[in-house]
């Protein structure tokens, strides 16, 4: 049994291939989570209605693009396939459909959302000096729906053939180039027009069109010989990647639309709890970027492990990367634990709201080591193939168990914001455990993509 358990921590050489792929894509997310905070202290010098504004803009957003991106999964699973198979020259063609899929998917989903943006913010906010400002932010937001569709599939490629340098040289690229927008157009340096939360919208989007110019330029350089642009998909291709991406594109899009009903209703309960959860996901979110970037590089090994046809050594990695999360949980449950408090006290200045904040915030420190091994087997399922499953146990997990009896527990039974908090949990532990009962049932092994 110790010999069994102890098999499932990766040795140095296996450490080494997850860190390869895993450290520039951590390094992207922190870059990321900076350009957010430096959107933030540029918004927020403009007053608070602006700062709102982008606020919903940009949340809204995410779920706008929630369904493209989850085309990343089809072309990371099948491009880390086609390196173990050793089709070298056909590693890229999964790239070019992503691309391809981008631009069928994006243009007319980006015309649908241009126009519905005026009726959604209606609906998000009653404030009309916010929705003044916040119509033609997230308008300008929407515009960039084709170059976030390839972004995700380039990055997903990246990955997938162990080149996540790239993707971490050309966000920081792009997100210098954001910053730098943000400050001409926001303020109107440099002899541009002042445009203030438009112009936040617009440098947003401009850079990610540059970054997609970016991308092709190294694709160009690193993957003609793979068949970047040189072989195109046929539609029998195409649709089978469409489907093989689809589940995931779904289970992106229930999972932000489950944190705005969750928002919805902790509102429900108070207004002092929506600034305790609001803080508590933003941490949690922070947190787990170190384990994400772990679950992609298991994505990928995963897949580069079946297409040598040894599903043995998918199934190790897949408990490899699980096991490097759940020490990494446990480790930040240690530091969090005893920290709670004076972390707390960082983001939220009401004594009332950080005590509302104490407890939820320890269960979730105790529990992470769970949530992180889920996700890493999650995305390990994807790896294989199997992005049903993978869909079908976030969206129940989240939709069938957790919202409703958050809901129930939290503004009906009056339990409060610590009574959800507790269902999270035991939602999040139930999910790994369900992910892990179907990785160590194996019913993946078997599927070709």
């Amino acid at each position: 049994m110790l010999a069994r358990v102890k098999s499932l921590f990766p040795d140095k050489a296996r450490r080494t291939a997850i860190f390869v792929v895993a450290l520039p894509i951590m390094g992207g997310m922190m870059s990321q989570n900076i350009l957010n905070l430096v959107d933030i202290a540029m918004v927020g010098r403009l007053g608070d209605a602006a700062l709102a504004a982008t606020g919903i803009g940009s949340f809204s957003n995410y779920l706008a693009i929630s369904f493209i991106i989850g085309l990343s999964a089809g072309v990371q699973a099948l491009a880390a396939r086609r390196l173990g198979e050793e089709r070298h020259s056909e590693t890229a063609v999964p790239l070019n459909g992503g691309l391809a899929l981008a631009l069928m998917i994006g243009i007319p989903l980006c015309v649908i959302l241009w126009f519905a943006t005026p009726w959604a913010f209606g609906f998000l906010t009653s404030d009309p000096e916010v929705a003044e400002l916040g119509i033609p932010y997230l308008q300008v937001r929407v515009l960039s729906m084709m170059a976030v569709g390839m972004n995700f599939s380039f990055r997903g490629y990246w990955s997938a053939i162990h080149m996540t340098g790239i993707y971490l040289r050309t966000l920081l690229i792009m997100h210098a180039i954001n910053i730098f927008l943000n400050w001409v157009l926001i303020f109107g340096n440099l002899g541009a027009p002042e445009l203030g939360v438009f112009g936040a919208g617009l440098g947003t989007t401009i850079s990610l069109y540059i970054g997609t110019g970016l991308y092709f330029f190294f694709a160009i350089r690193h993957a003609s010989d793979k068949g970047f642009l040189q072989q195109r998909p046929t539609l029998d291709m195409l649709w089978r990647q469409f489907r093989l991406s689809l589940p995931s594109s779904i289970q992106q899009l229930f999972f932000s639309a489950g944190l705005v009903t969750l928002v919805w209703i902790v509102g429900k309960i108070g207004t002092a709890e929506v600034a305790a959860i609001n803080v508590l996901m933003t941490f949690h979110i922070t947190a787990i970027l170190p384990a994400f970037g772990i679950a992609l590089a298991t994505l990928t090994l995963v897949g580069n492990a079946l297409g040598r046809n040894d599903p043995d050594d998918a199934e190790t990695w897949g408990w490899n990367g699980a096991a490097l999360t759940f020490v990494y949980g446990l480790v930040l449950s240690i530091i969090l634990v005893p920290l709670a408090m004076p972390i707390l006290g960082l983001f939220l200045t009401n004594p009332d709201t950080q005590r509302l904040a104490y407890l939820p915030m320890v269960l979730w420190a105790i529990m992470i080591a769970f949530d992180t091994l889920g996700m890493v087997l999650m995305n390990a399922l994807i790896g294989a193939g199997d992005t049903r499953r993978s869909m079908w146990i976030s969206v129940v997990a989240q939709w069938v168990f957790f919202l409703p009896a958050a809901y129930v527990v939290g503004p009906v039974l009056g339990f409060g914001l610590l009574g959800v908090w507790v269902i999270n949990g035991i939602y999040r532990v139930g999910q790994a455990l369900v992910c892990a009962h179907q990785w160590r049932g194996r019913k993946w092994a078997g599927i070709e993509i």
